[in-house]
């Protein structure tokens, strides 16, 4: 068992990982700005299961976790970062974030110096090994418990060791696939087919994933 700690837990992706991670025998710690609202981000995730090991903390303590999640909204990544860089240092770091805005026309991606959220967050903290998954998993197939999620987990990160960490980790949540997609240099398309995803969602009004084809693991 390892404790998971997420940065900006607090929302639909954060919380619904977070469930999966604690049902598959992790600790748990939800962090956020403010002590109040992780704590009811905590209390929404036991409506789903009383029984999980689920913490709510400030983000602080949710960095000192043996491995971070960063599931913030974009625009609170860089100053979040900035101030959390030390204890992340040399720890296995999982960026969640999309960089994305919205207009008239719907989502699209905001193009970055970096290149991509993850990239950007290798930069903010160099010595932590980042790995970019799980941005294109919905969140409330996440949420559906004890559904299963039927979706793949695209994984980029310059680290195989931190690559083989995640996968093992989106392993232990029924029905995700995680899938090996290469360096870090990557995320960024991986990265901008969040906004497709969000566009197709909505015509539809689905909760689709993606799910690669003759892919065998």
């Amino acid at each position: 068992m390892q404790t998971l700690g997420f940065l900006g837990g607090t929302g639909p992706l954060g919380r619904g990982l977070g469930l999966r991670l604690a049902q598959a025998g992790h600790r748990v710690l939800i962090g956020s700005r403010r002590a109040e609202r992780a704590a009811e981000a905590v209390d929404k995730v036991r409506t789903k299961d009383p029984d999980v090991d689920v913490g709510g903390v400030e983000n602080p303590a949710a960095a000192a976790a043996d491995i971070v999640f960063i599931t913030v909204p974009y625009e609170a990544q860089r100053p979040t970062l900035t101030a959390l860089a030390p204890a992340l240092e040399g720890k296995v770091v999982v960026s969640c974030v999309n960089a994305l805005a919205f207009d008239e026309r719907g989502p699209h991606p905001v193009l970055l110096e970096a290149g991509s959220a993850a990239e950007e967050a290798q930069a903010l903290v160099p010595s932590a090994k980042i790995v970019g998954a799980f941005q294109n998993v919905s969140a409330p197939a996440l949420l559906r418990v004890p559904d299963p999620v039927n979706a793949d987990a695209l994984l980029t990160g310059d680290d195989p060791d931190a690559r083989a960490t995640v996968a093992e980790l989106a392993g232990g949540i029924p029905g995700l696939r995680a899938v090996d997609a290469g360096p870090l240099r990557l995320s960024r398309p991986v990265e901008e087919l969040t906004a497709v995803l969000i566009a197709v969602n909505k015509r539809y009004k689905a909760h689709a994933s993606i799910r690669l084809t003759d892919v065998e693991l």
